[in-house]
Protein backbone atom coordinates (compact mmCIF):
# COMPACT_ATOMS: atom_id res chain seq x y z
CA UNK A 1 0.00 0.00 0.00
CA UNK A 2 1.08 3.81 -0.86
CA UNK A 3 1.88 5.34 1.95
CA UNK A 4 0.87 9.52 0.95
CA UNK A 5 1.79 12.33 3.29
CA UNK A 6 -0.86 15.25 2.65
CA UNK A 7 0.79 18.94 3.68
CA UNK A 8 -2.58 21.31 3.84
CA UNK A 9 -4.94 18.80 4.35
CA UNK A 10 -7.82 20.52 5.66
CA UNK A 11 -7.47 23.93 3.96
CA UNK A 12 -9.89 24.48 0.84
CA UNK A 13 -8.53 22.01 -1.55
CA UNK A 14 -6.62 19.41 1.22
CA UNK A 15 -10.08 18.71 2.42
CA UNK A 16 -11.54 17.83 -0.97
CA UNK A 17 -8.42 15.62 -1.43
CA UNK A 18 -9.21 14.17 2.20
CA UNK A 19 -12.46 13.38 1.93
CA UNK A 20 -11.72 11.58 -1.45
CA UNK A 21 -9.26 9.23 0.03
CA UNK A 22 -11.12 7.91 2.51
CA UNK A 23 -11.85 4.43 1.71
CA UNK A 24 -9.26 4.11 -1.02
CA UNK A 25 -6.48 1.63 -1.10
CA UNK A 26 -4.12 4.54 -0.18
CA UNK A 27 -2.54 4.93 3.57
CA UNK A 28 -2.78 8.77 3.84
CA UNK A 29 -1.50 10.60 6.79
CA UNK A 30 -3.12 14.50 7.31
CA UNK A 31 -0.27 17.10 8.33
CA UNK A 32 -2.19 20.51 8.58
CA UNK A 33 -1.25 23.78 10.47
CA UNK A 34 -4.06 25.67 11.46
CA UNK A 35 -6.18 24.71 14.28
CA UNK A 36 -9.36 25.90 11.89
CA UNK A 37 -8.09 23.03 9.46
CA UNK A 38 -7.52 20.26 12.01
CA UNK A 39 -11.10 20.67 13.18
CA UNK A 40 -12.51 20.51 10.51
CA UNK A 41 -10.71 17.53 9.11
CA UNK A 42 -11.96 15.82 12.78
CA UNK A 43 -15.43 17.02 12.93
CA UNK A 44 -15.97 16.78 9.29
CA UNK A 45 -14.49 13.59 8.70
CA UNK A 46 -12.98 11.91 11.44
CA UNK A 47 -9.09 12.14 10.17
CA UNK A 48 -6.56 13.04 13.29
CA UNK A 49 -3.90 15.03 11.68
CA UNK A 50 0.17 14.05 12.31
CA UNK A 51 3.06 15.90 12.56
CA UNK A 52 4.89 16.59 8.98
CA UNK A 53 7.94 14.27 10.14
CA UNK A 54 5.35 11.52 11.36
CA UNK A 55 3.55 12.26 7.94
CA UNK A 56 7.06 11.40 5.86
CA UNK A 57 7.88 8.66 7.80
CA UNK A 58 7.76 5.93 4.93
CA UNK A 59 6.11 7.89 2.70
CA UNK A 60 6.14 7.39 -1.12
CA UNK A 61 4.01 10.20 -1.93
CA UNK A 62 3.95 13.52 -0.71
CA UNK A 63 0.86 16.13 -1.93
CA UNK A 64 1.25 20.00 -1.76
CA UNK A 65 -2.31 20.69 -1.42
CA UNK A 66 -1.07 24.16 -0.29
CA UNK A 67 -1.37 27.69 -1.99
CA UNK A 68 0.96 28.49 -5.27
CA UNK A 69 2.54 31.32 -2.94
CA UNK A 70 3.86 28.45 -0.11
CA UNK A 71 5.12 25.71 -2.03
CA UNK A 72 8.15 26.65 -2.13
CA UNK A 73 8.53 27.57 1.38
CA UNK A 74 6.91 24.05 2.27
CA UNK A 75 9.26 22.31 0.26
CA UNK A 76 12.00 24.11 1.82
CA UNK A 77 10.82 22.96 5.22
CA UNK A 78 10.92 19.17 4.21
CA UNK A 79 13.41 18.76 1.71
CA UNK A 80 15.72 17.46 3.76
CA UNK A 81 13.30 15.27 4.78
CA UNK A 82 11.94 13.49 1.77
CA UNK A 83 14.14 10.47 0.50
CA UNK A 84 15.13 9.89 -2.72
CA UNK A 85 12.77 7.85 -5.22
CA UNK A 86 10.05 9.82 -3.39
CA UNK A 87 7.07 11.19 -5.47
CA UNK A 88 6.12 15.44 -5.05
CA UNK A 89 2.57 16.19 -6.44
CA UNK A 90 1.17 19.53 -6.59
CA UNK A 91 -1.90 20.65 -7.79
CA UNK A 92 -1.08 23.21 -10.20
CA UNK A 93 1.52 23.95 -12.61
CA UNK A 94 2.57 27.51 -11.57
CA UNK A 95 4.93 26.84 -8.49
CA UNK A 96 6.83 23.97 -10.33
CA UNK A 97 6.97 25.80 -13.82
CA UNK A 98 8.24 29.52 -11.63
CA UNK A 99 10.55 26.92 -10.18
CA UNK A 100 9.90 26.74 -6.63
CA UNK A 101 10.68 22.91 -6.66
CA UNK A 102 13.94 22.48 -4.96
CA UNK A 103 16.39 20.93 -7.66
CA UNK A 104 16.10 17.14 -6.70
CA UNK A 105 16.85 15.34 -9.78
CA UNK A 106 16.52 12.30 -7.32
CA UNK A 107 12.78 12.98 -6.83
CA UNK A 108 9.58 12.09 -9.14
CA UNK A 109 7.64 15.70 -9.36
CA UNK A 110 4.03 14.98 -10.65
CA UNK A 111 1.80 17.69 -11.48
CA UNK A 112 -1.65 17.21 -12.00
CA UNK A 113 -5.00 19.57 -12.30
CA UNK A 114 -8.83 19.08 -12.93
CA UNK A 115 -10.82 20.66 -15.79
CA UNK A 116 -13.98 21.07 -14.01
CA UNK A 117 -17.08 19.54 -14.55
CA UNK A 118 -17.95 20.66 -18.11
CA UNK A 119 -21.01 23.32 -19.35
CA UNK A 120 -21.79 20.94 -21.60
CA UNK A 121 -22.68 17.58 -19.94
CA UNK A 122 -25.17 14.11 -19.14
CA UNK A 123 -25.56 14.94 -15.70
CA UNK A 124 -29.39 14.23 -14.23
CA UNK A 125 -28.44 14.17 -10.50
CA UNK A 126 -29.51 18.12 -8.96
CA UNK A 127 -26.18 17.28 -6.66
CA UNK A 128 -23.98 16.63 -9.40
CA UNK A 129 -25.65 19.39 -11.79
CA UNK A 130 -24.31 21.92 -9.09
CA UNK A 131 -21.51 20.26 -8.46
CA UNK A 132 -19.64 23.51 -10.22
CA UNK A 133 -16.24 22.57 -9.81
CA UNK A 134 -16.26 19.02 -9.34
CA UNK A 135 -14.50 16.06 -6.79
CA UNK A 136 -17.89 15.32 -5.54
CA UNK A 137 -20.78 14.58 -7.55
CA UNK A 138 -20.25 15.89 -10.56
CA UNK A 139 -17.97 13.90 -13.77
CA UNK A 140 -14.82 16.19 -14.70
CA UNK A 141 -11.71 15.58 -16.71
CA UNK A 142 -8.55 15.73 -15.67
CA UNK A 143 -4.49 16.81 -17.17
CA UNK A 144 -1.38 15.71 -15.74
CA UNK A 145 2.48 16.20 -16.36
CA UNK A 146 5.26 14.14 -15.35
CA UNK A 147 7.79 16.58 -14.96
CA UNK A 148 10.31 14.50 -13.54
CA UNK A 149 11.46 10.93 -12.90
CA UNK A 150 11.03 7.64 -14.17
CA UNK A 151 8.48 6.88 -17.04
CA UNK A 152 6.48 3.77 -15.12
CA UNK A 153 5.81 6.83 -12.31
CA UNK A 154 2.93 8.50 -14.57
CA UNK A 155 0.91 5.81 -14.05
CA UNK A 156 1.53 5.60 -10.52
CA UNK A 157 0.91 9.37 -10.35
CA UNK A 158 -2.42 9.01 -12.58
CA UNK A 159 -3.72 6.70 -10.08
CA UNK A 160 -3.67 8.93 -7.17
CA UNK A 161 -5.25 11.52 -9.73
CA UNK A 162 -7.72 9.61 -10.22
CA UNK A 163 -9.11 9.38 -6.52
CA UNK A 164 -8.13 12.53 -6.07
CA UNK A 165 -10.72 14.51 -8.66
CA UNK A 166 -13.27 11.80 -8.64
CA UNK A 167 -15.08 11.05 -10.41
CA UNK A 168 -13.32 11.42 -13.35
CA UNK A 169 -13.81 11.11 -17.21
CA UNK A 170 -10.79 11.55 -19.50
CA UNK A 171 -7.20 11.82 -18.31
CA UNK A 172 -5.11 13.87 -20.53
CA UNK A 173 -1.39 13.94 -20.25
CA UNK A 174 0.18 16.96 -20.95
CA UNK A 175 3.99 18.71 -20.37
CA UNK A 176 4.47 21.52 -17.44
CA UNK A 177 4.93 23.83 -20.09
CA UNK A 178 1.63 22.95 -21.77
CA UNK A 179 -0.07 22.96 -18.34
CA UNK A 180 0.67 26.61 -18.13
CA UNK A 181 -0.79 27.38 -21.32
CA UNK A 182 -4.24 25.99 -20.04
CA UNK A 183 -3.86 27.92 -16.31
CA UNK A 184 -3.31 30.76 -16.36
CA UNK A 185 -3.19 31.09 -19.70
CA UNK A 186 -6.31 29.83 -21.55
CA UNK A 187 -8.33 29.41 -18.20
CA UNK A 188 -7.65 32.82 -16.68
CA UNK A 189 -6.07 34.89 -18.75
CA UNK A 190 -8.21 34.71 -21.41
CA UNK A 191 -11.72 32.50 -20.04
CA UNK A 192 -12.24 34.41 -16.76
CA UNK A 193 -11.35 37.62 -18.26
CA UNK A 194 -14.21 37.44 -20.65
CA UNK A 195 -16.73 36.11 -18.52
CA UNK A 196 -15.90 39.40 -16.15
CA UNK A 197 -16.12 41.42 -19.37
CA UNK A 198 -19.83 39.67 -20.07
CA UNK A 199 -20.49 40.72 -16.49
CA UNK A 200 -20.04 43.82 -16.54
CA UNK A 201 -22.02 44.08 -19.90
CA UNK A 202 -24.93 43.00 -18.45
CA UNK A 203 -24.06 45.55 -15.48
CA UNK A 204 -23.55 48.12 -18.40
CA UNK A 205 -27.29 47.23 -20.05
CA UNK A 206 -29.05 47.34 -16.66
CA UNK A 207 -27.46 50.87 -16.30
CA UNK A 208 -29.41 51.65 -19.42
CA UNK A 209 -32.71 50.27 -18.47
CA UNK A 210 -33.09 46.56 -18.47
CA UNK A 211 -34.07 44.60 -15.97
CA UNK A 212 -31.37 42.84 -14.22
CA UNK A 213 -33.27 39.64 -14.40
CA UNK A 214 -34.00 39.77 -18.09
CA UNK A 215 -30.47 40.63 -19.13
CA UNK A 216 -29.02 37.88 -17.29
CA UNK A 217 -31.83 35.50 -18.28
CA UNK A 218 -31.30 36.64 -22.42
CA UNK A 219 -27.02 36.44 -21.93
CA UNK A 220 -26.83 33.19 -20.03
CA UNK A 221 -29.45 31.38 -22.35
CA UNK A 222 -27.29 32.61 -25.67
CA UNK A 223 -24.31 31.41 -23.79
CA UNK A 224 -25.66 28.25 -23.97
CA UNK A 225 -27.29 27.97 -27.59
CA UNK A 226 -24.09 29.65 -29.19
CA UNK A 227 -21.56 28.13 -26.95
CA UNK A 228 -23.15 24.92 -28.25
CA UNK A 229 -22.69 25.79 -31.95
CA UNK A 230 -19.30 27.62 -31.52
CA UNK A 231 -17.85 24.23 -29.77
CA UNK A 232 -19.50 21.52 -31.69
CA UNK A 233 -21.51 20.76 -29.47
CA UNK A 234 -24.57 20.64 -32.31
CA UNK A 235 -25.12 20.86 -35.57
CA UNK A 236 -25.77 24.64 -36.56
CA UNK A 237 -24.83 28.37 -37.84
CA UNK A 238 -25.45 31.49 -37.15
CA UNK A 239 -27.75 34.10 -39.03
CA UNK A 240 -26.15 36.73 -41.04
CA UNK A 241 -26.93 39.18 -38.66
CA UNK A 242 -24.94 37.44 -35.73
CA UNK A 243 -21.95 37.07 -38.17
CA UNK A 244 -21.85 40.37 -38.80
CA UNK A 245 -21.96 41.42 -35.16
CA UNK A 246 -18.92 38.81 -34.49
CA UNK A 247 -17.29 40.75 -37.97
CA UNK A 248 -17.54 44.19 -36.63
CA UNK A 249 -17.72 43.36 -32.53
CA UNK A 250 -14.53 41.34 -32.17
CA UNK A 251 -12.43 44.36 -33.47
CA UNK A 252 -13.56 46.32 -30.92
CA UNK A 253 -13.83 44.17 -27.85
CA UNK A 254 -10.39 42.51 -28.87
CA UNK A 255 -6.78 43.92 -29.50
CA UNK A 256 -5.29 42.41 -32.76
CA UNK A 257 -2.31 40.97 -31.13
CA UNK A 258 -4.49 39.51 -27.97
CA UNK A 259 -3.18 35.69 -28.46
CA UNK A 260 0.32 37.54 -27.45
CA UNK A 261 -0.89 35.92 -23.94
CA UNK A 262 0.20 32.41 -25.14
CA UNK A 263 3.88 33.55 -25.68
CA UNK A 264 6.44 32.64 -23.29
CA UNK A 265 7.07 35.56 -21.57
CA UNK A 266 3.41 36.47 -21.14
CA UNK A 267 3.03 33.22 -19.45
CA UNK A 268 5.95 33.32 -16.80
CA UNK A 269 5.43 36.83 -16.19
CA UNK A 270 1.74 35.68 -15.51
CA UNK A 271 2.80 33.04 -13.38
CA UNK A 272 5.31 35.51 -11.45
CA UNK A 273 2.54 37.38 -10.45
CA UNK A 274 0.89 34.65 -8.40
CA UNK A 275 3.52 33.08 -7.12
Amino acid sequence: MTKIALFGAGGKMGYRLSSNFLGSRFSVNHVEVSDAGCERLKTGLGIETVSADAALDGAGVVILAVPDTHIGQVMASINDKVKSGTMVMALDAAAPFAGHLPDRPDLTYFITHPCHPPIFNDETDMEAKRDYFGGTKAKQHIVSALMQGPEEDYAKGEQIAQVIWAPVMRSHRVSVEQMALLEPGLSETVCASLLTVMKEAIDEVVERGVDRQAASDFLLGHMNVLGAVIFGQTQGVFSDACNKAIEFGKPVLMRDDWKRVFEPDEIAASIRRIT
